[in-house]
């Protein structure tokens, strides 16, 4: 069974045509999501040779950080890297509001 090829092309939404994009940029999230991953949307602005019909949409999207990169393009997605919590090594300090705020200021 042949593997399927990713490719960037979309379909025209008045007559059905695939077209690929003749420009691209990327957008980053500046918040990470519930993983700690930051998401990095590659769009694209396509024209239609048919029709004539312009407009934008998603190309594919990137969720970087983590255990792994997680890529999502052409309705399919796919993880590279490894799955699973990251953990993270050395010592936990925790502190206390109430605690910071009744010490007294050393001048």
């Amino acid at each position: 069974m042949g593997r399927k090829k990713e490719s960037k092309t979309a379909v025209c939404p008045v007559c059905g045509t695939r077209v690929e994009p003749t420009r691209t940029w990327n957008l980053v999230s500046p918040i990470p999501d519930s993983k700690g991953r930051i998401t990095i949307t590659v769009m694209g602005s396509f024209e239609c040779p048919n029709c004539g019909r312009k407009w934008r949409g998603v190309v594919s999207k990137i969720k970087v950080g983590g255990a792994g990169v997680e890529v999502e393009a052409g309705g399919s997605k796919k993880v590279l890297g490894g799955e699973g919590e990251v953990k993270r090594e050395g010592e936990v300090i925790e502190l206390d509001v109430e605690e910071i705020l009744s010490e007294p200021e050393e001048e």
